[in-house]
């Protein structure tokens, strides 16, 4: 009898339904169930630098003998070097190439596995400068791997202590789940090698990921369930001329909306038919279709600082066509010198701070303020910084304090998939549809700006629950 597959959605109603709490663990194989491979660089006839070692070793070993041949190459490649100069660098690969090879569909399973109170942890055979940066931006606090030694910070080129590989994997799950008091036979597994069987049989809840065909047959032999996950499409031509089509109907778009409001003599009126025009164009000519919900909050009430969360440069395409016009936003210096959006951006009145001089950012703040008492709405991002992945990083408190001052309601303005529309490092958009949910305006006038810690982890709170369970 022949396994069968379970749609994602399935998969989640049942972690939902399912045994709640921390004793309750979901185990992710990074090269399984986290990352489709990337591919390594080829080099002929240059010696591989420590990055490419890196990037080829996440690539699934299919046996014993691949693995330990990687593991040398890594021992060989990292010996020498210190903790912090790998770390450092493994920091930059999955910033440049990792992230874009991460499976959306474990996105969504792990922001289900935390909202059900379970323990979520990363485990690979590899090292920790393989699996942390992932780790980090997934918010994924628990990772087994192998250990490499060190001596006074130095790495040694030797693993520490058991390497992770078959029964070494299974043997980590079992040590942690007695240490953190994990009841396996509720817990889950992910995995996608036939090497991880040992791991996926001591718990209750087995799920093969895309599986080899070695593991196929046990899946199908043992009936465990099967999840088909699918890789980020890499731009392709036709993405390539729609963002060309983009940018010519995002000029204009701004062109048509500054003549369109010409006659008036009223900048702000020119400003807003720009930011509408420019979007609605650019949407048109890349296919893409933006979604809203809540649309009701979008113009009352205004004035008021609306908070997104940031994944992409896109969402400057996306925020004026499910707000309309009537505001500005807040932006870091850098965006000043992107020949695309920075005119436009000066065009319509953005503050621009620098974020690595923080009395002068404070400082910069105060004419938003005013801004918002003329009438004018914000639009500011309270994480700071994109995101590379779909989970919602740390919010600042500036926003907060701006509207607290202003006096003026927040309203949280959740965007989903604008990540997948268009990579975060990347210009090129593909077709498709973002999501946009306008929540409930939240009253902050009684808020104490010296104790806001909880409120503003409610408000976080909220984007995250949204994009767990989107309105409709």
């Amino acid at each position: 009898m022949t396994s069968a597959y379970t749609d994602l959605q399935t998969m989640v109603a049942a972690i939902r339904s399912g045994r709640q709490g921390a004793t309750v663990a979901a185990i992710f194989d990074f090269g399984g169930a986290l990352i489709d491979r990337p591919r390594p660089r080829h080099r002929p006839h240059r010696r591989h630098t420590p990055a490419d070692v890196l990037v080829e070793s996440m690539h699934n070993s299919r046996t014993e003998a691949e693995y330990r041949r990687i593991l040398q190459l890594l021992s060989a490649t990292l010996a020498g070097r210190t903790e912090h100069e790998v770390d450092e660098l493994s920091r930059r690969i999955f910033q440049r190439t990792v992230y874009g090879y991460l499976y959306p569909e474990a996105w969504r399973l792990i922001r289900s596995h935390r909202a059900a109170g379970h323990t979520v942890v990363l485990i690979s055979s590899l090292t920790r400068f393989h699996i942390s940066p992932a780790a980090a931006h997934l918010g994924i606090e628990h990772v087994c791997c192998t250990p490499m030694a060190t001596h006074d910070g130095i790495l040694t080129g030797s693993p520490s202590a058991t390497t992770l590989w078959g029964h070494g994997k299974r043997d980590a799950v079992t040590s942690f789940a007695a240490a953190h008091a994990i009841e396996l036979e509720h817990s889950y597994a992910y995995a996608g090698t036939v090497a991880d069987e040992p791991m996926l049989s001591v718990v209750g809840r087995p799920v093969v990921v895309n599986p080899d065909d070695a593991l196929a047959e046990v899946a199908d032999r043992r009936q465990w369930k099967r999840l088909a996950f699918h890789p980020r499409r890499p731009p392709r031509a036709r993405d390539y001329a729609r963002t060309a089509a983009g940018f010519v109907g995002l000029f204009g778009g701004a062109f048509v909306g500054v003549a369109s409001k010409a006659l008036t003599g009223n900048r702000q009126h020119m400003a807003d038919a720009l930011m509408v025009h420019a979007a609605g164009y650019a949407l048109r000519a890349t296919g893409v279709r933006v979604r809203v919900t809540g649309a009701e909050h979008a113009m009352s009430p205004r004035p008021a600082v609306f908070l997104f969360n940031h994944q992409s440069q896109f969402d400057i395409v996306v925020l004026p066509a499910a707000l309309g016009g009537g505001m500005t936003g807040i932006g870091k210096r850098e965006l000043t010198k992107n020949p695309v959006f920075g005119p436009l951006l000066r065009f319509v009145g953005l503050t621009f701070i620098d974020r690595a001089n923080t009395a002068h950012a404070k400082a910069a703040l105060q004419p938003v303020v005013d801004t918002l008492r003329a009438g004018l709405s914000i639009v500011v991002s309270p994480e700071g910084t994109r995101s590379y992945t779909p989970e919602v990083g740390p919010f600042k408190k500036g926003a907060f304090h701006i509207a607290i001052q202003a006096e003026v309601p927040v309203i949280p303005v959740v965007i989903r998939n604008a990540g997948e529309i268009c990579w975060r490092n990347a210009m090129v958009a593909r077709r498709g549809t973002v999501d946009v949910a306008i929540l409930d305006p939240i009253d902050v006038s009684g808020w104490d700006p010296a104790d806001m810690d909880d409120r503003v982890a409610k408000v976080r709170q909220l984007f995250l629950d949204t994009l767990l369970d989107w309105p409709r």
